[in-house]
Parts: C-alpha cells; structure tokens; sequence
C-alpha cells in the first residue's frame, strides 16, 4: 500500500514491498521510516529513509512516475557502474542492493548509502559560502573527480562491454541530431526554436579531434550532480549516472567547463554567488595535472558538451508540453538549452 512521508504527502512507491526487499537483502532491522523525497533536479525518485537499526541513512533511487522506454535499463546500468567503481578513487555513493526486475517496484530500482554532504544547487553551507580559498577549491576538485574517473580502465573493473567505444566521436553529432528529431512526435510539441543547430553540427563534424582515447564516463557532470563534503573543501560523491558509458572521458570535462559559473565567459550553470570559483583556465590545468589525456582540442570538447547536453534537456521540454513533466521545469530547461547552444556558437564561431 502507499504510505504516507513526513510532510503529509503519499509515496510514489509501496514502501511496505520495499521494506520486505530490503528484508531479504539483509538490510536494516526493522521498518522503514523518517522517510523524506530528496530534490535538486533529478526526474527520477529519491527518497531518503532509515530502515530499522540501519546506520546511516538509505537513499532509494527509481525511475519517474511516466517513466521513459529505457528507465529500467538505465537504473540496471546506474548500478552496475557503481559497484564497477567501489574499488577505484571515484567519489560516488556507495551502493547498498540493486533490484534489476520489475516485479517488485514496478520497475528496476537500487538503494544507495545516503552520502554525507551537500548539493551546491540547494544552497552553500560555511565556510563555503565565505571562504573564497574553500570555493576555488570545491571547484578545483570537480576536476580531480573526472580525472579520477578518465584513469580508472574500464576493463579491468569489468565495464569492458558497458558501452560501444568504436567510432564513438564520429557518431556524436548523428546521435544527437536523431535525438533531437525524435522530439517531433511529442504531443503538442511546438518544435525547439534552438538556433544553430546544423552548424554547430557541421562544425563538430569538421573538427573532430583525429585521436583519442576511451573510458568511463559519466556523461552529465556539473553542479547539479555533485555532492560536496562538510569537512574539507573536496567532492564527497559525483550522482545521477544515468548517461554513464564508455566514451571519450575528456567530454565530462567539457560538461565541467560549459555549465560552470567562472567568470571568465558565458556559463549555464549555477554558483554566481560563489566568486572564488576558479577559472575555466585552472580546471583543465588541474585536470592535465592528473590525467595522461591530450586537452589540447578541449573547445571541441566544450561545444559537443553544450550541443549533446542542450539537446538532452530539451528532452524534458518536450516531455512537458505532452504533460509528462512540469511546465515550469520545460521552460526552465528549455532556457537553460538556449544558453548552451549559444556558448556553443560563441566558441565554435558560428
């Protein structure tokens, strides 16, 4: 049956069957309570629980009411890589059970330790919030993460097969193009209206780096899917691994450097009212410090990130005029699209 959380409201999911899951997984000693629905972007369902004597806190993470065509695939791969990655110095949260069915939920679901820490977009605690020192390095070690997720093989912690890395590069623009066009059957979608879309096409396609290297990556990295640590000024966990694959790690930099709110250009990001934020300058000199990776052809980088990512959140934007997300979310997405796909143009000059 639906139960009730704190504020009043039904869960999205029976936590009874879930509490008698986690039962058979040898987790907790009791029933679920002080249950609570996490925020700060994610479609997906988060709630954060305790169950019985467990210690710490759980976090459920289950695919959205209206759930796409893949959501069950992507909780399955989200866990996969996550357990991939426990042996290895990526931040991430630590995953306690998966459940790949859909016989239990309705859908594919896991539950993860809940990480101790805090989501910048939800607001900046002190001494972050006046230590200019803590704030360029909050963003100093968002680049030490990717690179220690770009130096972990694939391979040997059995992703081998996690992603297709042939012709990886060259497919990005078609991928996303077709991405973008299969918005068109969306019902009462009135079309993107996103400017630039062919030619920033054309010129990914015309200056694609001629090598590069394949790893793990996590495929939307910004501030947004980042939880920072109260103690020291360093990344607690990187979340949300819904487009983790294998692909060019350097993209997750480019992520980094088109979303982040530096001074030192147009960003679609958050944390203005950080201003001790390093540069976009000083995050690949920190990222090169510890990564083996040519960043040379790093602008090339920065506009696949703003034109793969823009298309992505245009997604949603779609999905709301068919009444599957909220509109308010739709048109903040779909301004945040705009903003990307002009950085775009800006550093590709087109």
């Amino acid at each position: 049956m639906s139960v009730a959380l704190e504020n009043g409201a039904q869960s999205p999911v029976d936590l009874d069957v879930l509490s008698a899951w986690l039962d058979t997984q040898g987790v907790g000693n009791g029933p679920i309570t002080d249950v609570s629905v996490l925020s700060g972007g994610t479609q997906n369902v988060m709630l954060r629980f305790r169950k019985g004597d467990s210690i710490p806190e759980l976090v459920l993470r289950h695919p959205p009411p209206h759930k796409r065509a893949n959501s069950d695939e992507t909780m399955r791969r989200e866990a996969r890589l996550l357990l991939a990655l426990e042996s290895t110095d990526v931040p991430i949260p630590h995953l306690i059970a998966a459940c790949p069915s859909v016989n239990v939920l309705g859908s594919a679901f896991y539950v993860m330790q809940s990480v101790s820490g805090f989501a910048p977009t939800l607001g900046v605690p002190e001494p972050y919030a006046s230590n200019a020192d803590w704030q360029r390095q909050m963003g100093l070690s968002m680049a030490d993460a990717i690179a220690a997720l770009g130096r972990v093989d694939h391979e040997s912690v059995g992703l081998g097969d996690f992603g297709r890395a042939e012709n990886w590069l060259e497919r990005q623009v078609e991928r996303w193009r077709s991405h973008l066009s299969s918005y068109e059957g969306t019902p009462n979608y009135p079309g993107h209206g996103i400017e630039g879309v062919d030619a920033l096409g054309g010129w990914l396609d015309a200056h694609r780096p001629a090598k590069w290297r394949p790893g793990i990556i996590h495929g939307d990295f910004h501030f947004a899917n980042v939880m920072f640590a109260y103690e020291m000024p360093a990344v607690a966990a990187m979340v949300d691994w819904e487009l983790g694959t294998i692909g060019d790690p350097l993209l997750d930099l480019g992520h980094l450097l088109a979303t982040f709110p530096a001074t030192d250009g147009n960003a679609a990001g958050v944390g203005s009212g950080l201003p001790g934020l390093p540069s976009r300058a000083a995050l690949i000199d920190r990222y090169a410090d510890s990564s083996n990776r040519d960043i040379t052809t790093m602008t090339w980088y920065q506009v696949l990130a703003c034109y793969r990512l823009g298309i992505i959140l245009e997604g949603t934007n779609a999905r709301a005029f068919a009444g599957l997300a909220p509109r308010a979310t739709g048109d903040q997405l779909h301004a945040t699209t705009l903003a990307l796909f002009a950085q775009a143009r800006d550093l590709a000059g087109v």
